[in-house]
């Protein structure tokens, strides 16, 4: 059995990779490990741990001999991360809408809410809760598939989700009411269980938002 974190690495890990998602720490940055302990108020050792964490997830690099930095981004890197979220995404929306119960249901529906409300915000020009925002944001696509049954889809989901969203933070733009009637769409279709419709609305979403970044990287 695999050995599990502990609650001061996980909570560690997490603040290091939202760090690195919202870019507080700046793409191909050294990560010194004495300006992250007292950054972090973490061990040396927990910071390894960490940092080859990251390095596994896809958020860090260590060169040999080099110690760690900050993932650097590219427009290619994007165009691949954007590829593979719409293949595993799609994939476990199909499942879900074919899967999903009452519950999955009524958690879609409050999803939904909570990002609608949100993005009627940002329309407004009330820019002050971006963090807030793509959290809702994640937790609705979250939603939509968590009923595809497999534990495995949907922790892969999650971390090629967060670093299709650092590079949204980078550009640090927003679509405006083009992406909210999308969401509006993906969410009809997998409600009335139009699992092809769903899969064809995200499969543009993604596709949109892809370019959208591109054009402002």
């Amino acid at each position: 059995m695999a050995k599990q974190p502990s609650t001061i690495g996980a909570s560690t890990y997490q603040q290091i990779k939202r760090d690195i998602i919202f870019g507080e720490l700046e793409p191909g940055a050294k990560l010194k490990l004495e300006a992250l302990r007292k950054r972090y108020e973490a061990s040396l050792s927990t910071l390894r741990e960490t940092l080859n964490r990251l390095a596994s997830d896809g958020f860090v690099e260590a060169p040999e001999q080099r110690g760690f930095l900050v993932k650097p981004v590219s427009k290619e890197d994007l165009r691949e991360i954007a590829d593979l979220r719409a293949l595993i995404e799609c994939h476990a929306l199909e499942l879900s809408v074919e899967n999903g119960d009452p519950e999955w249901e009524g958690n879609l529906v409050a999803a939904h809410h909570k990002l609608h409300l949100m993005e009627k915000k940002l329309l407004g020009g009330d820019e002050s809760g971006k963090e807030d925002w793509k959290r809702y944001d994640f937790e609705f696509h979250k939603a939509l598939i968590s009923a595809c049954n497999s534990e495995n889809l949907m922790a892969v989901h999650e971390i090629v989700f967060d670093k299709y969203l650092r590079y949204q933070m980078l550009v640090l733009t927003y679509r405006g009411q083009e992406a909210v009637d999308e969401h509006k769409a993906i969410f009809d279709a997998a409600i009335a269980r139009d699992s092809k419709s769903a899969n064809h609305m995200l499969r543009q979403h993604i596709q949109k938002g892809l370019e959208h970044s591109l054009d402002a990287f």
